[in-house]
């Protein structure tokens, strides 16, 4: 925002007085526009205009949103210098400067000191201190600042708890967010449709269902109407956990009487509809939006429901429709596209939509990658998938380990063990926490090539390092001894198994895909 000389309040033969200077300071600060404050401010200075302690408190928080808390001390110091009592909005200021600017520690110690000097901080004071906390994900220490707040003559309101609250179940405490939820109600604080959101969000995050409809219903007996918010929540959980019946009659309820359903709602329920192959009943929701408009991520979903049901010429239609509708698309829109069309074989069509995420400004991320490099791995592509490899390091970003059993994978089975088992050794040798899949690859790659003895050390080297086999690691070598008519050696890990609970003799039907030696071990 720049100021004409013209429309300067300070170009006037008159200047205004710092009150009407305040105004219009305040008026900007509203818009967000800080530079713009700061300089007007450096201009009335330079114009003669002495700032009161408001004007000086207005600048504090102009250089705090701009991420330059050492010119907002140096304005504490100017405060200081002219004589003004610094006030409860300046310390407030401050301490909020240091949590937005993550600093919440130095915001604490900023408060013991003050405090040791004599000021008296009032709820916003520790209000602001409790979100910086929570934003940590320290919501724990923001119960301990709770409970000093008596000691402190400072009365606790539903804006601490419903912050506290909301932390807790972000963590993933949801015990100890009900306990303060009903230690605010013992305290004569009501909850409103901000605490019920966040407990429902929290257990529904949690797959605890039941209880989040529990609390839908103790809102609704207490007179709090669910928002939009709210039964989006419950919506999105229910279509994760394919439960569309129940989602359905929700979103048929906030058609009768409200809420209203909004673009994530009808999004929630395409998802879930794509999860449980209902494509017609997806695309009817995405067409009858009302006068919605579908965002990014509707079509994106519906790009990636399509790809997921093997329909990748509809998907593509979506993906040219997004475009027309001058809906930039994502970096998920284009990894689930370039995924479709890599499943489906089309890998020549990738690189189109490769080079228009360039223009785009769209970088690659490690999902794309992964879905790149299983690809060519998938279709014998090793050198192809080598270089991409390579690429991925030089590009700065570190594979985690789906990429590396990606590489892993495709190496073994495409009969290039010895540079599989050299990555599988640089990978021990550095640390990694090797999975279970992992070693399940590298058997394998042994088991394929007749190295039983790798095969069975590799078995008691991860359980040395602390990663347990599961059945499949048990199968692949058992199911490579019968093939080689080593029965002795299959009977003792098939003992091995039962005697570790991954096999029970009962259901030996289980492992189907071993030879029918195992009904003669097993009896």
């Amino acid at each position: 925002m720049m100021l004409s000389p013209l429309s300067c309040p300070l170009a006037k033969r008159h200047p205004p007085s710092v009150i009407e200077f305040n105004k219009i300071l305040g008026s900007i600060v509203k818009m967000k526009a800080y530079p713009t404050a700061i300089s007007l401010f450096d201009l009335m200075e330079s114009k003669g205009i002495t700032p009161c302690i408001f004007s000086l408190n207005i600048l504090i928080n102009c250089y705090c949103h701009s991420g330059r808390m050492d010119f907002s001390f140096s304005v504490l110091g100017k405060i200081i210098k002219m004589g003004y009592e610094m006030d409860t909005i300046t310390l407030n200021t401050l301490m909020n400067g240091l949590c937005l600017n993550g600093k919440t520690r130095e915001a604490l110690e900023f408060h013991d000191r003050v405090r040791a000097l004599g000021f008296l901080l009032n709820g916003v004071s520790y209000g602001t201190l409790i979100n910086g906390l929570c934003k940590m994900g320290e919501a724990r220490a923001a119960i301990e600042l709770l409970q000093k707040l008596e000691r402190l003559h400072v009365r606790p309101d539903l804006v601490m708890y419903n912050t506290i609250i909301d932390g807790l179940c972000k963590d993933g405490l949801l015990t100890e967010a009900n306990i303060l939820f009903s230690q605010a109600i013992a305290q004569g604080i009501s909850p409103n449709v901000v605490t019920y959101n966040s407990l429902i969000h929290g257990f529904c995050c949690a797959g605890q269902l039941k209880e989040a409809t529990r609390l839908l219903n103790e809102m609704v007996q207490q007179n709090i109407n669910p928002d939009v918010y709210t039964l989006n929540v419950l919506i999105d959980a229910l279509c994760k956990e394919g439960r569309m019946i129940e989602a359905q009659k929700i979103f048929d309820t906030m058609l009768e009487r409200g809420p209203k359903p909004d673009v994530v709602t009808h999004n929630a329920l395409m998802d879930g509809y794509f999860l449980i192959k209902k494509v017609s009943e997806a695309t009817k929701l995405f067409r009858d939006m009302d006068n919605l408009t579908p965002d990014v991520n509707s079509y994106s979903i519906m790009i990636d429901g399509y790809c997921k049901n093997n329909r990748i010429d509809e998907a593509v239609t979506f993906f040219k429709e997004m475009r027309r509708n001058s809906l930039v698309p994502d970096t998920v829109s284009y990894n689930s596209l370039i995924d479709g069309l890599c499943k489906s074989g089309r890998i020549t069509c990738v690189q189109d939509i490769l080079d228009e995420m360039h223009q785009n400004g769209q970088a690659l991320n490690l999902i794309t990658y992964c879905i790149l490099l299983d690809a060519l791995c998938k279709a014998q592509h090793l050198d192809e998938a080598i270089a991409l490899f390579k690429q991925i390091i030089n590009k700065g970003i570190r594979p985690n380990m789906y990429v590396y059993n990606i590489l892993l994978n495709g190496l073994c089975k495409g009969g290039r063990l010895k540079t599989a088992e050299d990555i599988f050794q640089h990978l021990l040798i550095h640390g990694y926490r090797l999975n279970v899949w992992t070693y399940n690859i590298m058997i394998n790659g042994f088991g394929k090539h007749g190295l039983f003895d790798e095969a069975t050390a590799l078995l008691s080297k991860m359980k040395g390092n602390g990663c347990l086999p599961d059945a499949v690691t048990y199968e692949t070598i058992i199911r490579a001894l019968l093939n080689k008519n080593e029965t002795e050696k299959a009977e003792k890990l098939l003992h091995e198994m039962i005697s570790i609970g991954l096999l029970k003799r009962e259901n030996k039907d289980s492992m189907s895909n071993i030879p029918l030696e195992v009904e003669q071990i097993l009896g």
